[in-house]
């Protein structure tokens, strides 16, 4: 039976809040959990299970799947389309409060994410298994497109951001596919795309993630503004701190924080961390 037709049957009505837009392509789905590197000995968290197509081809692959869904109206769909696997548990509720480390005590070991996610929260759920997941391989999610460029971008170019660097000090991002909107039910408005982050901890050794992450923070607060502007505000600094800081990294005073690359902010962090300036 298709998925629609499952919908229809159980009564299924589209919650415009939650973002729901479903896949069902078995040919597209395969490939999506194969560059996803899943294999038969990995445990997948899948958040957003929706009508339970991804999470079908995810079963065929992995050993164990674990998929949080919002939207307990979905239940007895999951229950149709999800009948023939034995390696798949569901739970409904948000993964946003679900904390991290009783979710990977839970698992018991190393683990990949997938995901299909709406723009509103695309940034939080990638944000809390980057910074809070300590078991976690990679993340595959697919996006809107344009966060997909986001999320993969090069430093300096207009796509680049907080969320860029975020990522990149932790994993290797990698757009690894475009999915035309026709391709979702119902149809979305933008076309998406499949970005997976393998999550690399040993990327910048040594290095104090928190005030990496509070330097990206202030660097990206106004980009209208200077880096050296930037830092004064968010750390207080004198100007003149804040000018021999940025210049502590080989950089000149009008220098904006989008221009800086990965690196750049790991030496920016340490200095002034150490107030090596």
């Amino acid at each position: 039976m298709q998925l629609k037709d499952v919908l229809i049957l159980n009564g299924f009505k589209f919650n415009k809040r939650y973002g729901q837009n479903f896949l069902t392509d078995k040919n597209l789905l395969s490939s999506i959990v194969e560059k996803a590197g899943v294999t038969k000995e990995d445990t997948v968290v899948e958040i957003g299970v929706g009508g339970g197509t991804l999470t079908s081809a995810i079963c065929e692959r992995a050993k164990r799947v674990i998929g949080f869904e919002i939207d307990k109206n979905l239940e007895p769909v999951l229950k149709t389309t999800l009948a023939e696997f034995s390696n798949v548990e569901i739970i409904f509720k948000d993964i946003m409060k679900v904390k991290t480390e009783e979710l990977e005590k839970y698992i018991g070991g190393e683990y990949r994410v997938v995901a299909n996610l709406p723009y509103y929260i695309t940034t939080p759920i990638l944000m809390k298994f980057i910074e809070e997941g300590s078991k976690i391989k990679s993340i595959c999610v697919t996006v809107q497109d344009e966060v997909a460029s986001r999320l993969c971008a090069e430093a300096g170019t207009s796509e680049y951001g907080a969320i860029t660097a975020g990522i990149d000090v932790v994993g290797n991002a990698k757009k690894i596919m475009k999915i035309d909107k026709k391709m979702f039910y119902p149809v979305p408005n933008v076309d998406s795309a499949v970005v997976n982050i393998e999550i690399d901890r040993n990327k910048y050794q040594g290095i104090d993630l928190n005030a990496y992450r509070n330097v990206v923070r202030a660097a990206f607060s106004s980009r209208r503004k200077t880096l050296v502007n930037n830092l004064m505000n968010s750390f207080k600094l004198t100007r003149e701190d804040a000018e021999k800081a940025v210049g502590a990294i080989g950089k000149g005073v009008m220098v904006r924080g989008e221009t800086l690359s990965t690196q750049d902010f790991v030496l920016l962090s340490t200095v002034l961390k150490n107030k090596s300036y």
